[in-house]
């Protein structure tokens, strides 16, 4: 009893509030007859007499408080006006009488102890304290003050009766029997007091009585009601839950002042909330920086929010630091971040990683790779937002920002790979991302990262930054090199950069010796299965085969080793590829290999690469795309030859590969051979001893893809509209800075010119007719209906045209019967030549070689759409599954450009209902009820299957489903995967439920150019 009655003092604890009581007695003006005092005296002597001993109660607890600060009683409101006729009622000598004796009798009587009373307040009485005290069952009852609405009065009365029946099982049973004797004990008390008067007033007596009963009874059941709708409309808050996001929102608060300040203290972990370095513990298992980690994050060019060049040897833990100057920037600057990531498998791998963090801090991911992502982003005031990017979506949402003025939102800019700037047109588009953000937003910082920079100097002027770099690495690597069968150690104090280590002493049959004459055999024995390892291939081909050759050498142990787990990997392979299963790896997961290449399906990829991870498979050939791809280490890395396909290794490679050597917490050394033969030891002697490449600019070196589309996207986004700010705009480029080497036979001013010309005769610019000025630098250029339309959807310029007339080709007869016509309207043109069919029928129609290859994808893809089955579309058109995955993957993110090509066009309305429903089915190539699944990052179509099989049939079924859960239900399933799904489900739907609650606000805000609110604006101005 004395926990509930706790309860109730905090909830009866409640601010005054200035209205008068509903309940207060008449003014003094108002003449009372001599009984009519002396009752009121002796009711104030009884609560007095109740009220000794009580102690005023200070604590007040909002969370409690019904209403908060809203009185749903107030003087305008039904109640209150019922109130008032009773008042007005009670004033009557007749019945002003009877309300002072109901009073007493209810004060006074011992049958009403157990009962929350409410007494009338009288003038006397409005200092009396506002408290209660209770040590039973059977104590005073507790006391509101005339402040308290009657609704809550109620709602606390019941509330106390629940808590004494929790206290005491038996008075239930005591209640019911009161309660039922409750109108008999106050008439007796009512007789009582009335006797001497029975005889004379009885009828009236009677009369007054039943009114009254009425009356009451009409208003308790108007306040009942309203008592239980203000009940349920009130949320149920967790205690600790609140506490803990009132503290993390404290510590927040104290880190902003900290980082605004110009002070050396860094706060419980580097100016964040003390949960952010619980996450890494708990989610990471991180629990100490590096040293040079620390270092870089104290640099006053970091601390002064200067943009950021640095460069560490892979695998020495630069995404951390990244990671932490996010999460500065998201919590306590309040600004969005945007991080840009070299591929799709990346950037999903980021946001798996980041999603749980997002939601414990606040904070919403959002994917922007493939066909995902909105333009512009959603505006959002109270959360922010981090953008995970490709190189190409990263400059598309980058574009919609400055369009809607809202580049300044973006407090930060993450590059990975930042070499990659120097790499064709993917390179030349980062360069304009970063260019544009350099000239349109004074406040945006950028940081770039790298394991391989050579040229800084240039980068550096480029980004206006400073640079900070370190050989650290947490794993100690030592390079050897492999000439027959002897290895040499790399060292560049030889004199040839090498020396002699020791003579690989492996017993070869003369089987092997045909087989296998690099000795890989005998270089992986060495280390698996108890290590892993990796061996990278110059080809696709070239991996399968070494996997296959190597399993044919192994002993039978290595079948024993973790072989139930390895049985797992194969179910689970089979399950993702309706019961196919490639035959090689069928062979060589066995004995723990496997090979790992883009003719994968990305399924097939991510299971490998959990299984090589947890040490399930220890051995993979690979081709050099994974080592710019996910982090995946080896205790020892061989490279079978000096070349990626035909083409000799360059340095930033080489680095990138043997990066990958030596695991950090697990080995104590890494190790990296390169194979090589007699006729390329020149070569590589060169290799290992220079420095990496330097990154130079592929903006005019990529025509199409480059300056043009940069000049277009200028004047469309009215960033430079004359030559001479374009002009200026290129000055500051990557290109700008080194125009002196790249520019021989023409200057930065005629390139411009050129470019300007060739986008003028093209048909997407034209020259300002109305700008009579005589200078041609000033001369303003204006973007066209097609050249915004190719520059929204960012459309190649080199096909824009061919799209344009295709698209007005096919509003002449397009056939609706299937998606086929659609299909082959949106398969990306750069992918046609990459695959050449055998049709001579049409070649000898003289057809146009590309449109026949368009067409044959399309029908690859059309296929694909019926029978969304991977693998028979590639045993039907005799393709590399990774290959097809990969046009499907293409096409759904061009058939998004055409999208936004259209919408810009009016003569193309046709398209854009069409296309919307074609980009879900290319993006997810699933039957529909799956959709809803596969938004969630890493969940593909055979998980999808496997969860609405077991009943998880949305996003909300996710969102709140128990990893625990999960892992007894699904097949395969591990915690890990378990809990990213859960956490990623969790993510997309408050970042729905969130964009909902934006359109509702945006829909009931006040247009700012509403008439009434200019005029009043004019007014004042």
């Amino acid at each position: 009893m004395d926990e509930g009655g706790s309860r109730i003092r905090r909830r009866v604890s409640v601010r005054k509030r200035t209205r008068p009581s509903i309940f207060a007695a008449p003014t003094a003006a108002e003449l009372k007859s001599d009984d009519e005092e002396e009752e009121e005296e002796m009711v104030a002597e009884c609560r007095r007499r109740k009220t000794v001993g009580v102690q005023p109660i200070e604590h007040y607890d909002s969370e409690e408080d019904m209403f908060g600060d809203y009185d749903s009683f107030a003087e305008n409101s039904f109640l209150a006006q019922v109130d008032d006729l009773e008042q007005k009622y009670m004033q009557l000598p007749e019945h002003r009488k009877h309300a002072t004796d109901l009073a007493t009798a209810g004060l006074c009587s011992e049958s009403d102890e157990n009962k929350l009373s409410i007494p009338t307040v009288f003038p006397e009485s409005k200092t009396d304290e506002h408290a209660k005290n209770q040590s039973g069952p059977e104590d005073v009852p507790v006391e509101h003050g005339p402040d308290l609405p009657s609704s809550q009065v109620l709602y606390f009365e019941n509330l106390q009766n629940s808590s004494n029946d929790l206290g005491n099982p038996s008075i239930e049973e005591k209640e019911q029997n009161s309660f039922s004797h409750k109108t008999g004990d106050e008439e007796l008390s009512l007789n009582h007091i009335e006797q001497p008067q029975q005889d004379n007033d009885f009828s009236p007596k009677v009369r007054t009585s039943s009114d009254t009963n009425r009356r009451k009874s009409v208003k308790d059941h108007l306040k009942s009601a309203m008592t239980g709708n203000a009940k349920a409309q009130t949320p149920v808050f967790s205690r600790s839950k609140q506490l803990k996001e009132t503290l993390l929102s404290e510590e927040i608060n104290v880190a902003k002042k900290t980082i605004e300040s110009s002070s050396d203290d860094l706060g419980p972990f580097y100016s964040l909330p003390s949960k952010v370095r619980d996450l890494y513990v708990r989610v990471k298992g991180i629990e100490k920086l590096y040293e040079w980690q620390h270092t870089c994050l104290t640099l006053n060019s970091v601390q002064e929010r200067k943009n950021l060049i640095y460069s560490l040897p892979t695998s020495g833990g630069k995404t951390l630091v990244a990671e932490i100057l996010m999460l500065q920037e998201l919590l306590c600057r309040r600004n969005d971040v945007l991080m840009i990531l070299p591929y799709v498998a990346i950037v999903q791998e980021k946001i798996t990683g980041l999603s749980s963090f997002g939601i414990e801090l606040g904070f919403f991911v959002e994917e922007y790779a493939g066909s995902k992502g909105r333009f512009p982003p959603i505006k959002r005031r109270e959360k922010k937002s981090l953008y995970v990017a490709t190189i190409e979506k990263g400059h598309s949402l980058v574009n919609s920002l400055i369009e809607t003025g809202r580049i300044s939102s973006l407090g930060l800019v993450v590059v990975d790979e930042l070499h990659m700037i120097g790499e064709g047109s993917r390179g030349a588009i980062l360069e304009m991302t970063l260019a544009k953000i350099l000239y349109t937003s004074k406040t945006t910082q950028i940081i770039g990262m790298s394991a391989t920079l050579s040229n800084v100097e240039d980068l550096q002027e480029f980004l206006q930054a400073e640079y900070y770099t370190s050989q650290f690495r947490p794993v100690e690597l030592k390079e050897y090199l492999k000439l027959n069968d002897r290895i040499y150690e790399v060292d560049s104090k030889a004199e040839n950069g090498m020396t002699f280590s020791r003579v690989l002493n492996y017993k070869y049959s003369d089987t092997l010796k045909k087989m296998d004459p690099d000795h890989l055999v005998a270089l992986v024995t060495e280390v698996i299965p108890s290590y892993s390892c990796l061996v990278f291939c110059p080809t696709k081909k070239n991996c399968e085969n070494v996997a296959e050759m190597i399993c044919k050498f192994l002993s039978k142990e290595y079948l024993k080793h973790r072989e139930k787990e390895k049985d797992e990997v194969i179910k689970n392979l089979k399950s993702i590829s309706s019961g196919t299963l490639c035959p090689v790896l069928k062979h060589t997961i066995p004995f723990g290999v496997a090979y790992h290449h883009s003719g994968l399906t990305s399924e097939e990829r991510r299971l490998l690469e959990e299984a090589y991870s947890s040490g399930v498979l220890c051995l993979f050939t690979c081709t050099s795309t994974l080592a710019a791809g996910v982090n995946l280490p080896a205790r020892r890395v061989i490279l079978r030859a000096p070349y990626v396909a035909k083409e000799f290794l360059k340095r930033n490679q080489y680095k990138q590969m043997i990066g990958r050597a030596g695991r950090a917490g697990i080995d104590t050394i890494g190790e990296s051979i390169l194979i090589l033969q007699e006729k390329d030891k020149q070569q590589v002697s060169e290799l290992i001893s220079r420095p990496p490449e330097n990154c130079y600019s592929h903006l005019v070196q990529e025509f199409t893809k480059g300056i043009q589309s940069l000049f277009l996207s200028l004047i469309g986004l009215k960033i430079a509209t004359n030559l001479g700010d374009i002009h200026h705009f290129m000055n500051g480029t990557f290109f700008g800075v080194q125009q002196k080497i790249l520019l021989k036979e023409k200057s930065l001013w005629e390139v411009t010119v050129e470019s300007l010309r060739h986008l003028t005769e093209k048909g997407l610019l034209q020259k300002d007719t109305v700008n009579n000025s005589d200078e041609e630098c000033r001369c303003d250029f204006h973007i066209t209906k097609l050249g915004r339309a190719s520059f929204k959807g960012t459309i190649d310029l080199a096909y824009c045209d061919i799209l344009y007339r295709d698209l007005k080709k096919g509003l002449e007869g397009l056939v609706l019967e299937s998606f086929l016509h659609l299909i082959y309207l949106t398969t990306p043109y750069d992918l046609v030549p990459q695959y050449d069919p055998d049709w001579m029928v049409y070649f000898r129609q003289k057809v146009d070689k590309n449109i026949v290859n368009r067409l044959y994808l399309s029908f690859v893809l059309y296929t694909l759409l019926k029978e969304t089955n991977v693998w028979s579309v590639s045993e039907k058109f005799n393709m590399p599954r990774g290959y097809i995955q990969n046009l499907l993957s293409g096409a759904a993110s061009f058939s998004s450009c055409v999208l936004h090509f259209c919408e810009e066009l009016e003569e193309f309305w046709v398209y854009r209902a069409l296309l919307v429903e074609l980009i879900k089915k290319l993006t997810y190539c699933v039957k529909a009820e799956l959709i809803p699944l596969m938004e969630v990052t890493g969940v593909q179509e055979g998980r999808a299957k496997q969860l609405y099989n077991a009943g998880y049939k949305s996003l909300t079924h996710l969102a709140n489903a128990d990893p625990e859960v999960l892992i007894r239900t699904i097949d395969h399933l591990s915690r890990r995967q378990a809990k990213q799904i859960v956490s990623s489900a969790k993510m997309l739907l408050q970042e729905k439920a969130e964009a909902l609650q934006e359109e509702v606000e945006e829909l009931l805000r006040l247009p700012p150019d509403f008439p009434g609110t200019m005029a009043a604006s004019i007014e004042k101005a």
